[in-house]
């Protein structure tokens, strides 16, 4: 018996490969572990019934040496079961002996046993030859049962016993017992092999399960392995979002700030550029923080009766212009539905898809239409364009994936659209399909819920979820002044320049210290901050949403707290969007931070030393 005895294989069946030593042993200490687990049991029914026919054989022909028989047989019962077994803590390594000790002791067992049919068996008693067949049969298919995980086992328990009864039989001579003798053989032959096709079973059965655990427990390797890979890849990139975003945040407060000073001057024109420059890259990081955040599941959808016609105008105000420059036509059909949603997520959906309609359409146009159909309706988005082969139909919705730009064409985007798309989908519970035919173009399906039609005074423009940069707003001179704390030392320069050329005082800060020096101040009183305006990540682990709160506690302050953050790691988004803190996301349009400022405080503190606001 050796480690890869399980692989034994019958000759009607085709020949298995090879099971790897390590493999073969666990399968054979499963064959071990079963043929033990009905160690006691074999061990009591076995001797019992050798102690049964001793009994019925000494009340029949009472004699001397079978009550020897008896005695022999039972202590030899008891000493198999007091001798040790295995168990479960035995070692792997150890499996191929205690399967050889099982074997050899029910070798021995049958050899004992075989003594029986020469003491019991005569030509002129049939009925014991008869019992005593039977008997020595009956064990030997219950063995077959038992046995048959270790081969060995099942040949070294069935073969002594049989033999010696079929010899005993046939050396009677007569008819009656070469019967026997030949129905006795033909029996042992026909165990043998169904011992051995159910041992083959079962073996093969182990190996499957001991190959599939194996493949399972790769594979959650792999699986583990990707995990670490997609955390680490949202680390780096969370890292190098925030890292890009600030130098970009402080270009674009410079820029601006450069672009109002230069308003008269002659040099407006390259300060425009910059800025449009700086606002297109802008929106690229922003695309990737709409990712970040959907996935964060800080965006919570406010459900309301919209109007596709309002929704269908502005895009229709948006896009004109792009296609035209692409000689195109831009097809918005009014069809006076209203369905449920989020007027802010589905005009993002939308634009999405007819920017990318745009990006991937030569020749003809793109249709914008709705349709009723039972209680939903279709909102489809189609195009003239290269169309999607089946295959990528799928992969379309994957971030970065795009069609026919295997060179990334900045011009088509980064490949993030319909990603978005998909995502918002799923949060607003609006399906979407694709179908498309390669040179014919592309048709996107939304599915919505209809309402009945609103009031007349709420069919309204929705406003594009990112507004363009537009000139900057004045912010009206009050009481009050801004407390800003940015451990970098040119964001602090860039956001003073900015705000004192529109008139706000401000005071800057790199830290919580130099904060709570700037409040302690004597004039604090009388000039009082009517903001703090806190970066969200700062130097030595401190973070502006813990820094703000603990200087409203601290000193009483009534003033509110907006956060700025080029952040994109999901759990920081989940933890500023639970705080309910006002958020800005860097890169910080000029427009976008005065309006905040003016919402925030309408009569937000005008600085007499700064210049007035051309």
């Amino acid at each position: 018996m050796n480690a890869t005895e399980p692989k034994l294989s019958h000759e009607s069946s085709p020949p298995r490969p090879a099971v790897p030593g390590d493999l073969g042993l666990r399968v054979l200490r499963e064959h071990v572990a079963s043929v033990y687990a009905a160690y006691n049991a074999s061990i009591l029914v076995h001797f019992g019934l050798g102690a049964a026919l001793g009994i019925v054989m000494y009340v029949h022909r009472p004699r001397w040496w079978i009550l020897a028989w008896m005695a022999a047989h039972l202590t030899f019962g008891l000493a198999l079961y007091l001798m040790p077994r295995w168990h479960a803590g035995v070692p792997l390594k150890d499996t191929t002996r205690w399967a050889l000790r099982h074997s050899r002791t029910v070798t021995l067992v049958s050899m004992a046993t075989a003594t029986a049919p020469w003491l019991f068996i005569s030509a002129d008693d049939l009925p014991t030859t008869s019992v005593l067949t039977v008997v020595i049969i009956g064990s030997c298919a219950r063995a077959m049962q038992l046995l048959w995980p270790l081969k060995p086992a099942l040949y070294g328990y069935t073969l002594p016993m049989m033999a010696s009864l079929i010899a005993a039989l046939a050396w009677q001579g007569d008819a009656m017992h070469l019967f026997l003798a030949v129905f006795s053989l033909g029996y042992l032959l026909f165990t043998l092999r169904v011992g051995g096709q159910q041992h083959r079973l079962l073996t093969d059965s182990l190996v499957l399960r001991f190959e599939n655990e194996a493949l399972a427990a790769q594979l959650g390797v792999q699986i583990a392995a990707a995990e670490r890979a997609s955390a680490e890849k949202t680390r780096f990139l969370a890292t190098a979002s925030h890292d890009l975003r600030q130098p970009l945040h402080a270009i674009a407060l410079f820029g601006a700030a450069l672009e109002n000073e230069l308003r008269e001057h002659h040099g407006s024109r390259n300060a425009q550029r910059l800025m449009r420059a700086v606002n297109a890259l802008g929106n690229s990081l922003d695309t990737m923080l709409d990712v970040s955040r959907l996935d964060a599941g800080v965006i919570t959808p406010d459900i309301v009766p919209v109007s596709l016609d309002a929704m269908f105008r502005s895009l229709n105000h948006m896009f004109t212009a792009q296609a035209e420059q692409r000689a195109l036509q831009l097809r918005v059909r009014a069809s006076g539905l209203w369905v449920h949603s989020d007027p802010q997520l589905l005009y993002r959906m939308l634009s999405n898809l007819v920017d990318n309609a745009l990006k991937y359409t030569a020749h003809g146009g793109i249709a914008v239409r709705a349709h009723l159909r039972g209680d939903a309706v279709w909102i489809e988005v189609l195009d003239t364009g290269i169309g999607i082969a089946p295959e990528q139909q799928d992969r379309v919705f994957e971030e970065y994936y795009q069609v026919q730009n295997p060179g990334r064409n900045r011009a088509q985007g980064l490949g993030i659209g319909l990603s978005i798309v998909q995502r918002l989908s799923r949060l607003l519970d609006h399906p979407v399909q694709v179908t498309s035919r390669v040179g014919r173009g592309t048709r996107f399906r939304l599915q919505l819920p209809v309402v009945a039609a609103a009031p007349r005074h709420e069919d309204r423009p929705v406003a594009p979820a990112h507004t363009p940069a537009a000139a900057p707003v004045a912010v009206a001179a009050a009481h009050g002044r801004v407390l800003l704390i940015d451990d970098e030392a040119e964001i602090r320069e860039a956001m003073r320049g900015l705000l004192h050329a529109h008139g706000i005082a401000v005071e800057t800060a790199a830290n919580e210290a130099e904060a709570i020096a700037a409040l302690a101040q004597p004039d604090a009183q009388d000039r009082p901050f009517a903001l703090l305006l806190c970066d969200y990540r700062l130097s030595n682990g401190d973070n502006g949403l813990d820094v703000g709160q603990r200087l409203q506690r601290r000193f009483g302050l009534q003033a509110p707290l907006v956060l700025v953050t080029g952040e994109t790691a999901p759990e920081r988004l989940q933890r500023v969007r639970a705080s309910g803190v006002p958020v800005l996301f860097k890169p910080v349009n000029a427009a976008t931070l005065l309006r905040m400022l003016s919402d925030f405080v309408p009569g937000l503190g005008h600085d007499p030393a700064a210049p007035q606001p051309a």
